[in-house]
């Protein structure tokens, strides 16, 4: 079962950074718009994360998307370097946060 989220993580990913095509049908707009923005997909990916995907697989999917080759054609598509780029603040941002909870320490 973990194969199956790690192969999702990777779909989701490639999907969203690839984005809308040039001839997408009106039906293919409206899912893009309900399910293509990057507060869905990294809802995505952290499911595929609690159910066995590491950080470090996604951080390293990345990584690989923006050098190998076989992503070449990828790299092309409009807007790809934004999308990465706010996947990846996005992503690493969300690890950084720190838990501010409320302290009953001082009464």
């Amino acid at each position: 079962m973990r194969d199956w989220h790690v192969k999702h993580m990777q779909d989701t990913v490639i999907k969203y950074l690839a984005g809308l095509s040039e001839d997408a049908s009106r039906w293919q707009k409206l899912m893009h718009k309900q399910y293509g923005n990057l507060a869905h997909v990294t809802k995505r990916i952290d499911y595929d994360i609690k159910h066995g995907v590491e950080k470090q697989e996604v951080l390293d999917f990345l990584e690989l998307v923006k050098t190998d080759e076989s992503y070449s054609e990828l790299r092309q598509a409009t807007d790809f370097g934004y999308r990465l780029n706010t996947l990846e603040t996005g992503f690493l941002n969300k690890d950084s946060k720190v838990n501010h909870s409320l302290s009953f320490i001082d009464f």
